[in-house]
Order: C-alpha cells, then sequence, then structure tokens
C-alpha cells in the first residue's frame, strides 16, 4: 500500500478501501492491535469479590485472564500451569484460585502454593509453575491491562477534561448491560462512532436533545473524544470552575480509545462500548452501564440509549452490503464533521504500512 493510503490533509484524503472491511487478510492482519491496552473492570465490580474473570478480553482477544484483590488489584493468567485449564469460572470471594481438573492452587498473587501427587516430581516447583502477570492500569476506577508493550494510555491529554467526573463513585447496574450481534465490520462500528455527522439523518430522538450545530469531535494520540451540547433547557455538566468547557452546556462526552473502547459520559454516569471482532462482517458490542445518578438517567442524551444503538447498528449493517459493492471503493471525508474517523483510518493506515 501507498505510503499516503490515507492522506493526512482531510480536505483532499480518501477513506479506507473496502477491501478492509471485506477482506479475510486484513481481518486478520489486524487482530493483534487487540493485544494492547484492553478495559478489564470498574472498582465496584470488585467490591464484593476477590476473583473477577475477564471474559469478555477472552471473547475479544482468545486470551483467558483474571482479575484478583488483596492488597492491590493484579491480572494475571487465568490457565493453570499444570494442564492449561481455565482456573476461575466465575467471580467469586475464595481466598486462593485452584484449579477444578487436578487440583493446582495459587495464592491471589499467583505464586504457586500447592499440588496433589507431585512429591516425586524433581525441579519442582519452579517459577514457571506461577501464573504469569500482565500489567495493569488504572484511573479514576476504572482498570486496563494489556498483552503487549505498549504505551501508555493518554490520560494526560484527558485529566483536564474528564477528572471531575468522579468515576470511581459509580455503581455497575447489571440490568443495563447487553451483548448485541451485529452483522457489521468491527471497523464499521468504530467509524460510525467517530462522527456526529450523522445524526440528524440516523437519530432523530438523540437530534432533538443534542445541539448539532455545536457538536465537537478532538483527536489525540491513541483516541478521539466528542463532546455533545445540550438543547436549552436540556441536562448538561454542571461543569466546575477552570473546567475547559466552562461557561458552556454540555450534555456528554464521548470517549474512544484505540482500538475497540468507547466511553460515554452523562451526568447520570458512564456507559461503555466494548466492540469484540468476530469476523470480517461479524462483530458483537459488548455494552456495560455505570451509575451515580438513577434519576437523571432517565433524562437527556443519555436516557435513550438503546434506541440509539439499534439505530447504528442497522445503518452499519447496510452500508457493509454496501462495501461488497463492485463499484464502489473509496470515499472522502467532511472536513468538518469527520476528523475522528480520519484519524482513525490514519492509525489503521500506518498500522498497514508497518506491516507490509
Amino acid at each position: 500500500m501507498s505510503e499516503e493510503l490515507i492522506d493526512p490533509d482531510i480536505r483532499v484524503a480518501r477513506t479506507l478501501p473496502s477491501v478492509f472491511y471485506t477482506g479475510q487478510g486484513e481481518f486478520e492482519e489486524l487482530k493483534s492491535v487487540f493485544s494492547g491496552w484492553q478495559f478489564a473492570a470498574h472498582k465496584s465490580e470488585l467490591e464484593s469479590v476477590t476473583i473477577q474473570p475477564l471474559n469478555h478480553i477472552e471473547d475479544i482477544t482468545g486470551e483467558s485472564m483474571v482479575l484478583t484483590k488483596t492488597d492491590e488489584v493484579r491480572c494475571m493468567s487465568n490457565v493453570c500451569t499444570h494442564r492449561g485449564m481455565r482456573l476461575a469460572i466465575s467471580e467469586c470471594d475464595k481466598k486462593t484460585l485452584q484449579c477444578a481438573y487436578h487440583g493446582r492452587t495459587f495464592d491471589l498473587k499467583g505464586n504457586f502454593r500447592n499440588m496433589p501427587e507431585f512429591e516425586q516430581a524433581t525441579n519442582f516447583p519452579s517459577k514457571k509453575d506461577d501464573l504469569p502477570q500482565f500489567p495493569i492500569e488504572e484511573y479514576l476506577g476504572m482498570y486496563f491491562t494489556s498483552q503487549s508493550d505498549c504505551e501508555p494510555l493518554p490520560w494526560g491529554a484527558l485529566k483536564p477534561r474528564l477528572d471531575f467526573l468522579n468515576i470511581q463513585s459509580l455503581k455497575h447496574d447489571p440490568t443495563r448491560d447487553r451483548d448485541h450481534q451485529v452483522s457489521a465490520n468491527w471497523m464499521l462500528y468504530v467509524d460510525n462512532y467517530l462522527e456526529g455527522f450523522h445524526i440528524p439523518f440516523v437519530h432523530p430522538e438523540l437530534n432533538q436533545a443534542l445541539d448539532y450545530s455545536g457538536y465537537i469531535t478532538e483527536t489525540f494520540d491513541g483516541g478521539v473524544i466528542q463532546i455533545g451540547k445540550a438543547v436549552e433547557g436540556d441536562l448538561k455538566f454542571d461543569l466546575p470552575p477552570g473546567h475547559p468547557d466552562e461557561g458552556q452546556d454540555i450534555a456528554a462526552y464521548y470517549l474512544w480509545l484505540f482500538p475497540n473502547m468507547m466511553f460515554n459520559f452523562y451526568p447520570w454516569g458512564m456507559s461503555l462500548n466494548l466492540v469484540v471482532p468476530v469476523s470480517t462482517n461479524k462483530c458483537r458490542i459488548l455494552y456495560k452501564g455505570y451509575v451515580g445518578d438513577s434519576e437523571l438517567a432517565e433524562q437527556g442524551a443519555g436516557s435513550i440509549l438503546d434506541t440509539v444503538e439499534i439505530q447504528d447498528q442497522e445503518i452499519i449493517e447496510m452500508v457493509q452490503k454496501g462495501m461488497y459493492s463492485k463499484v464502489y471503493d473509496r470515499g472522502r471525508y467532511s472536513p468538518t464533521r469527520e476528523q475522528g474517523v480520519h484519524h482513525f483510518h490514519r492509525i489503521i493506515s500506518n498500522l498497514n504500512k508497518v506491516n507490509k
């Protein structure tokens, strides 16, 4: 591919070729991007448990991982070092991890503790019998983990805007959790999320809650933040003095972190969308809700999330069908409305260039 597959100048750039959404080779090549930072859990999900298997990360990357809570929160392999059995099947409040296959036991720091019928084994146990550890990063009560060496998450660029949200005080609300099956490539879901251009055409209810003329998109290394402004009289944030958006009526902040994490912040709390790649034309959307004020959740832009989600899915499923057209390959970007999509495509283009 050309070094300028996606021109850095959005005014002349063309979008990703359709093969990126239909080609098996392109799909397989991009799987490696998911081994970087992934959302693991919110602190409220660990309040009453000491062991939390990360089944959603296994769905995304194929790696079985588990969070444990002792003096600190750790992330480690959820695979027994004896014969590869998954250790934690569901969350619990136990003091050890014990394999249900042959009884090998580990403490919650991942250290091997005991194993029946191994008295005659030589040079046993060794460090290889401990559970491998994964890095973990925490920001405002949200935990992230990674399976590869990668740059720290870009919280430094986001702190001035997000620190006031008090995310750590939110509570996970399982009644808001969803698992959507979508007949579209995972990148089409990201493309759609990264622009508010379609709101007046696809989301009539959301368009009544947001001031489309004031919609803002800002890009930064590793992500995009979109700022939705409230229409007059609708629900908005109570921004603290000195906040970058002080004096503005902000209804929502929509944060995307590469490649598949979407955090939607509202005055009532946060919703989370995690995109799971399944095949060239299928993905899953794992949705979770974290609530601070349940009464506010029935107002404003955050009160119609299920409706907006279904509308988005119906659109991108139709776009996926269009990607197989013999006469369509690439489009152009709106310089005023599709900065986020352009930014995402530039990241994908640069990864593709490195791999060639």
